[in-house]
């Protein structure tokens, strides 16, 4: 079971990096600094910085508005294809 818990804690950091360098790498793709996608989601920069840094997750209505102000779908922001 101990090792179980620790494959999912691996998992979830894998997974947490991933969508932290997929959100920076497609923001800068579009030229927006982190002021501007953080007023564009409505949130305050520290807020939006956390989410990129991996501090702090994102809720899924963040999420869903990211994939709108960015212009894609969950496939590119998460690495899925």
């Amino acid at each position: 079971m101990r090792e179980r818990l620790r494959e999912l804690i691996k998992e979830k950091e894998a997974f947490k990096q991933v969508f932290c360098k997929r959100l920076v790498e497609i923001r800068t793709e579009r030229k927006l600094l982190q002021r501007q996608m953080a007023e564009k989601l409505g949130v305050n920069l520290s807020t939006y910085s956390n989410w990129e840094q991996g501090r702090r997750a994102p809720h899924v209505n963040d999420i869903y508005n990211m994939l709108l102000v960015l212009e894609i779908d969950a496939n590119d922001l998460f690495d899925l294809e």
